[in-house]
């Protein structure tokens, strides 16, 4: 039980730096390099996804499993997620409905956190948890 509360915590804190970096990558191309909202969102979240999937791998879920096969599982993840997200991305901060784009940015990067952790945690490294060797 303490395990799996480490391990949430550690999920928790590698995701919120890869909302960092999701949240900084998307207002650079939004605000500063003036880029489709979809683009900059579909950019973002491809580098929080990279970094999230590294940190975790190794520190929060110590899988020593096939890095390929784990990112092909987590491609099958963003392969429903991402047209989705885009998708309702475009819906809420469009014509219709004019949310502002940060928060949806920020609903979207909860429903994400969620989802993920989820299947990372049941799917992707669930029989491989803590297969990693630790050097002491």
């Amino acid at each position: 039980m303490k395990k799996e509360v480490i391990r949430t915590i550690k999920f928790i804190l590698f995701s919120a730096s890869a909302g960092i970096i999701q949240v900084v990558s998307f207002a650079l191309l939004e605000e500063l390099l003036h880029v489709t909202h979809w683009i900059s969102y579909l950019v973002s979240l491809v580098l929080s996804v990279l970094w999230n999937f590294t940190l975790n791998r190794k520190f929060t879920f110590h899988s020593a499993n096939h890095v390929p096969t784990a990112m092909m599982k987590v491609a099958v993840f963003y392969f429903i997620f991402t047209p989705l997200s885009t998708w309702w991305t475009a819906v809420l901060t469009g014509n219709g409905f004019r949310w502002n784009e940060y928060l949806v940015l920020v609903g979207t990067m909860l429903i994400n956190f969620v989802s993920e952790y989820l299947y990372d945690r049941f799917v992707v490294f669930g029989k491989s948890i803590d297969t990693a060797v630790t050097i002491k």
